[in-house]
């Protein structure tokens, strides 16, 4: 166990993601029919019941109310997104299946799939979406508010199927943004209380049963957009699974599907069972506040980076399959700075060498407040006093809440990442991000990166290199120091056909369960 996700609230770091690799969709079209219970009517409809072993639930079945970046995989069993994103991090259609901007960049229109409902048959209009996007912005509790949708300065709706989006500036991300994690359309004849203990969209299963924390069961939606293309007729999520018996679940047939620890990986291979390594966008910190004494001071900063052994965290904590990270983009996306990689090789000489620079040539104490006493807390508290620097370890029970008010001088975490590049930037760098520990202006040459890059079209020749311009502007401000990062490591019976391989997202599109 090692840092806690963070995407507003506190996760599971084991279930985070890095590579980005590129992998075609396994689709399969067949025409399917559902009764309420989720049992086939149909020759060649949906058969079989997906099994997932979770040890991680929603905080609210209410996307807009669901912070954690994990949790949005489960939540998108019964929510369709506006947008989605492909197996090359690019959007890709969803509720929406196009749109177009203008010259300018400051207008976006999405062009809704006609005939859209919700479980109910409410319409999943325009007017739906409007509302959605309106509340997402303006709710008191709401997660989304720095996600992306600020620049967001009204919502019109020409026809039943167009959604016009007018902006504060050109902003090309939008596609990105409103993929997955943002753009989870809710049903608005339901009330944020409602949404909360009971989701209500327009996905590829509908609930059943929600017991908060225990269990979800769902059947198939048959008016989901890509309905022929969803073949599992019905789906039980049990939570807060003992990782320890997790093999063993899935061995006698009590689930077909979970998450994975490291330490799991060969016991799992032992048993026959199939390990997914899922791409996506994960990075893990250690997070350094830089208004708080000594690392105020720029000489420290530079030696915390220097004494964290990256390679030993992969091995030990790891077992081999995360990778070193010095920032937040796995290498091969578009996003990732090929000229920030090697910024911080492993050097405790130097990080010695540099606390004597800033007056602490016989070391210096520091409180270094946790979510949990974790293997990887252990282990770089160990690197950290190899060149001098005691960090006692503390544990905070409400370490979120600390962490989220700017008031920990050095912790740890790990996020899921998003679907827009520039979107994670700002939440790690920008001066309102909600993983700025510091809570500071990142400074002109950022704001005019990030700029440069949201006026930027995704299908531009220039995008790549204003993406990463942005990447290298935002690691030059940062208290973040980033240290690993692993891929979702899933694991499943072999009843359960190949997923497909979209960074971040658990999709079920085409995938087949035959027996347990």
């Amino acid at each position: 166990m090692t840092p806690p996700i963070l995407d507003h609230v506190v996760g599971r770091r084991t279930l985070l993601t890095t590579g980005a690799a590129s992998l075609a969709l396994v689709l399969a079209g067949c025409s399917t029919t559902s009764t309420g219970t989720g049992a086939s009517t149909a020759a060649g409809a949906a058969t079989g019941t997906l099994s997932w072993a979770s040890s991680y639930a929603p905080s609210s079945w209410d996307p807009v109310v669901n912070g954690s970046g994990a949790a949005f995989r489960i939540t998108a069993l019964a929510y369709a997104s506006l947008t989605n994103t492909d197996e090359d991090g690019k959007a890709a259609p969803g509720l929406a299946e196009s749109w177009t901007y203008n010259d300018a960049g400051t207008k976006v229109t999405f062009h809704l799939r006609p005939g859209l409902t919700f479980a109910d048959g409410t319409a999943l209009d325009s007017t739906a979406v409007k509302k959605y996007i309106e509340r997402a912005q303006t709710q008191e509790n709401s997660s989304l508010v720095g996600e992306g949708i600020s620049v967001i300065e009204s919502v019109e709706t020409p026809s039943a199927t167009d959604v016009r989006l007018n902006l504060s500036q050109p902003d090309f991300q939008l596609p990105l943004v409103l993929a997955q994690r943002v753009g989870q359309i809710t049903n608005p004849s339901r009330s944020a209380a409602e949404l909360n203990e009971k989701p209500d969209g327009a996905g590829p299963f509908t609930p059943v049963t929600i017991v908060a924390g225990s269990k979800a069961t769902f059947v198939k939606n048959p008016d989901y957009w890509d309905a022929d293309n969803i073949h599992i007729a019905n789906v039980t999520v049990s939570f807060g699974a003992d990782a320890s018996s997790i093999v063993s679940g899935l061995q006698s047939g009590v689930y077909n599907f979970s998450d994975l620890t490291p330490s799991q990986v060969k016991a799992a291979k032992a048993a026959n069972l199939d390990v997914v390594l899922q791409p996506g966008f994960n990075a893990n910190n250690l997070s350094v506040n830089t208004t708080i004494a000594p690392f105020d001071k720029p000489e420290v900063l530079q030696a915390l980076n220097y004494a964290i052994d990256r390679e030993a965290i992969v091995k030990q904590i790891d077992f081999g399959y995360g990778t070193a990270a010095t920032e937040p983009f796995p290498k091969g996306y578009i996003a990732y700075d090929p000229s920030s990689a090697a910024r911080y090789a492993y050097d405790p000489t130097k990080a010695r060498q540099l606390l004597a620079d800033a007056g602490y040539a016989d070391g210096l104490e520091v409180e270094f407040v946790v979510s949990a006493d974790t293997p990887t807390n252990e282990l770089i508290q160990a690197q950290l006093k190899k060149v001098g620097i005691t960090a006692a370890l503390k544990v905070d029970t409400n370490w979120a809440t600390s962490f989220f008010a700017k008031k920990l001088a050095l912790t740890t975490y790990g996020t899921t990442g998003r679907d827009s590049p520039i979107q994670t930037l700002q939440a790690h760098f920008g001066p309102a991000g909600a993983l700025n520990s510091a809570g500071t202006e990142p400074g002109s040459a950022f704001d005019e990166a990030v700029a440069t890059a949201l006026a930027t079209p995704l299908d531009s020749d220039d995008y790549e290199k204003n993406i990463q311009a942005a990447t290298a502007a935002g690691l030059a401000t940062t208290g973040l120091i980033f240290t690993d990062s692993l891929p979702n490591i899933l694991v499943k019976t072999k009843a359960v056909s190949d997923l497909p391989r979209i960074p971040a997202y658990i999709t079920w599109t085409g995938v087949t369960i035959t027996g347990r």
